[in-house]
């Protein structure tokens, strides 16, 4: 059983928080990285920034623009990985978009995730039709590609997604970028039961994410069969705002408290 396994194993639900690799500096996000497990996260998602993120909103592109003006590069992610590893931490995902990776060559990205204790990554802006390379590189390093699946997809192509994904399937919780949302609308919920029906016949965990911002979105998402809920932008704006340590950590721990560490 990989470490991604073991977070979902026996029932738990899984706390996902995402922060920008560099964002403020390198060593104040891998602070902040442990700050988010102190508060109970259980997977990391460490951004690699780019000049083009797509999928993100403005609070994570602002975040992409100031790692890369401070000089980080998308190995930097590597090094972060490496020390958090070290230090026996929660599973770290890489979340990045496909145009550094291919540059970098997928063997190559494999092979240091890897080496740095990475255990999967997400890429945004690679559909499944086109995944096929990358999938078969992080596999042969023992390693998952996690697909993320939208709220326009039908019952086929999520059981198309959810037999094509590896650690988890990632849900796209509404239309549109990353970004805090306002409250999570009924079709939402209504998609997430859709889906977890389809991803516990193929046996996949079901992870949602996008515009969640606070503990009751959470406890939401759960009640409706979320095995995880993803939080990114209200990170990110945390570490925008210069929040402190300890606060980024008690945003944390509130999450989880609403995530609960049973099924309901």
């Amino acid at each position: 059983m990989t470490r991604l396994e073991e977070v979902f194993s026996d029932g738990r639900h899984a706390l996902i928080t995402y922060l920008m690799t560099g964002d403020p500096t390198l060593e104040r996000s891998r602070s902040y990285a442990e700050a988010l497990v102190a508060g109970g996260a259980d997977i990391l998602e460490l951004g690699m920034p780019f000049s083009d993120p797509v999928a993100d909103g403005p609070t994570i592109q602002r975040a992409a623009m100031r790692s890369l003006a401070n000089g980080t590069r998308p190995t930097d992610t590597f090094k972060i990985a490496k020390t958090l590893g070290k230090a026996g931490r929660a599973p770290v995902v890489a979340m990045g978009y496909y145009n550094p990776i291919l540059q970098m060559g997928l063997e190559t990205f494999a092979s240091r995730c890897r080496e740095s204790g990475i255990e999967a990554a997400i890429v945004p802006d690679l559909p499944f039709e086109e995944a096929g390379p990358l999938r078969m590189s992080m596999e042969s390093e023992g390693l998952s590609l996690v697909l993320l699946a939208s709220p326009a997809c039908d019952d086929d192509r999520l059981r198309t997604l959810a037999k094509g994904t590896s650690g988890f399937l990632y849900l796209v919780s509404s239309y549109g970028t990353t970004g805090k949302r306002a409250g999570l609308a009924k079709e939402t919920l209504a998609l997430v039961r859709r889906a977890k029906s389809i991803c516990r016949e193929v046996g996949v965990p079901l992870a949602v994410g996008f515009g969640v911002k606070e503990a009751s979105q959470a406890a939401q998402l759960v009640k409706a069969g979320a095995d995880g809920v993803i939080v990114g932008s209200a990170i990110v704006e945390m570490i925008e705002r210069r929040a402190s340590r300890s606060n980024v950590t008690r945003f944390a721990a509130s999450l989880k408290k609403g995530i609960g560490a049973k099924a309901l």
